[in-house]
Order: C-alpha cells, then sequence, then structure tokens
C-alpha cells in the first residue's frame, strides 16, 4: 500500500501550501498594522490657515501656500501614519515651498517608490523638489537617482542616497545630533552620491522622530530640544538653501 501513502501525502501538500501563505499574510497584516499614529497637534494642522490651504487629494494632502511655481513631494517615513508630518510641512508650504504629502501602501514608501511620478504630472509646478524622512527619504533619493531630469534637488530627513545623483541637483541633508535611528556609517558612504550643490546640517539637540509628530520612536535618542524647535529649524534651514538656489541666474 506505499502508493496509497504516497497519495496522502501529495494531497497534503496543498494544505501546508494554503496554511503557510495563510500564516505569512497574518503575519505581515500584524507588522503593517503596528504603525506610528499622528499626534493632536498634527490632525490640528490639517485645518487650512490664512496663508496655507491644505487639501486632501487622491495621492494622499496638498499643502497649498504662496508659492505659484516651486513644490516638493514628500515620503513619510516607515510606518509612520503621514499626516504626522503635517506640522513641519505646512511651515515650509507657509514659506514659499508647497508640499505634495504622499500616503504609502501599508505607510511603507518602498511600495511605491515611483509615486512622484503621478504627483508631477498632476500639478503645473514649474520647479519640483523630492524629499522624505527616514525611510521616505532613502526611497526619495532613488527616485531622484532615476528622475533627476524632471527635479531640482532633493530634501532628505535622517535618510541618504544610495545612487548616484544628477549633478545638476540641489540636496539637502538634516539629521540630528541625538539621532539613534540612522547608520551614521551610510550617511558617509551617502556623500559619495551627492551632487556638488550638497548642504549637509547638523540640529544640535535634535533626534530622529522630531522631524514628525508621532511621539518618541523605538531606539531613537532622547531630544535635547522641542519638536516645535527642531522643526523650525529644520524648515529654515531648508528655505534659506533653496531661496539662494532658485536665486541663482538660470543656466544658458
Amino acid at each position: 500500500m506505499l502508493w496509497l501513502e504516497k497519495m496522502k501525502c501529495k494531497k497534503k501538500w496543498p494544505i501546508i501550501l494554503l496554511a503557510a501563505v495563510l500564516l505569512s499574510m497574518g503575519a505581515f497584516y500584524l507588522y503593517v498594522s503596528d504603525y506610528y499614529r499622528a499626534d493632536q497637534t498634527a490632525v490640528l494642522a490639517l485645518n487650512s490657515s490664512d496663508l496655507v490651504t491644505v487639501k486632501e487629494t487622491a495621492y494622499g494632502w496638498l499643502m497649498d501656500g504662496p508659492s505659484e511655481d516651486t513644490a516638493l513631494v514628500f515620503y513619510p517615513g516607515g510606518k509612520v501614519e503621514e499626516t504626522a508630518y503635517t506640522p513641519l510641512l505646512k511651515q515650509l508650504a507657509g514659506k514659499g515651498l508647497d508640499v505634495c504629502l504622499m500616503k504609502m501602501p501599508f505607510h511603507l514608501a518602498f511600495f511605491d517608490i515611483d509615486g512622484a511620478e503621478r504627483v508631477i504630472h498632476s500639478h503645473p509646478y514649474t520647479h519640483w523638489y523630492i524629499g522624505g524622512h527616514s525611510l521616505g527619504g532613502a526611497m526619495a533619493a532613488v527616485f531622484a537617482a532615476h528622475h533627476g531630469n524632471e527635479l531640482d534637488g532633493v530634501i532628505l530627513l535622517a535618510a541618504y542616497p544610495t545612487e548616484m545623483l544628477d549633478q545638476r541637483l540641489t540636496e539637502i541633508l538634516l539629521y540630528g545630533t541625538e539621532d539613534r535611528v540612522l547608520n551614521r556609517s551610510k550617511i558617509e558612504k551617502g556623500r559619495a552620491y551627492a551632487p556638488a550643490n550638497y548642504v549637509e546640517y547638523i540640529i544640535s539637540g535634535g533626534n530622529h522622530a522630531q522631524f514628525g509628530n508621532y511621539g518618541a520612536q523605538i531606539g531613537d535618542g532622547k531630544a535635547d530640544i522641542s519638536t516645535d524647535e527642531q522643526q523650525r529649524e529644520t524648515v529654515d534651514v531648508i528655505i534659506r538653501a533653496l531661496t539662494e538656489k532658485l536665486q541663482e541666474p538660470p543656466e544658458s
């Protein structure tokens, strides 16, 4: 009856495979369901102000400020609710850099690395920057490495490029002295991929999580400055760097 035993074993394989698939799906669901939520400050920031109109869009959110020709596509950090970055990005929009904040599948930017393409084609801005925080910043840099001709620059918050960026781009990198999540050796390696117009700024007392409003992050250092201070300094550095860039005479 050896053949009968073999038939029974063959019938078991589909059940085993199905069980393995279901277990994997369950594990993935549990993993992506555990993410950092936007705090109340971020929720309130979704309300429009006199200077910045906040609109929900097909790709996420648009923070429409005084700018008519310059915008940033922003990828949120891994497993962070995108609206947690509204307080920071709304400040940028108020200072002249409109922001298109993307909502990522499962709160993980590597599931939609090329999502910026849809955003860029849906708005008439002349100057485009892409950026993001942590994993979102790394994925934004990947997009920039393959779409440099569509962009003016890259803005990375506690993130780094892993591929060569077009030399005509501007790269702005910011991170805090108390960041214990960021891999500093990869920041050093990332400098080799940077364009000539490169700005690296270290925020004294800043940490990893305070670029957003989602509370403390596991493994991060304790910041010596407030979230508001870290975000204000971030906005000032970015706007100053971009203002200097945009005032340069156009290439002939």
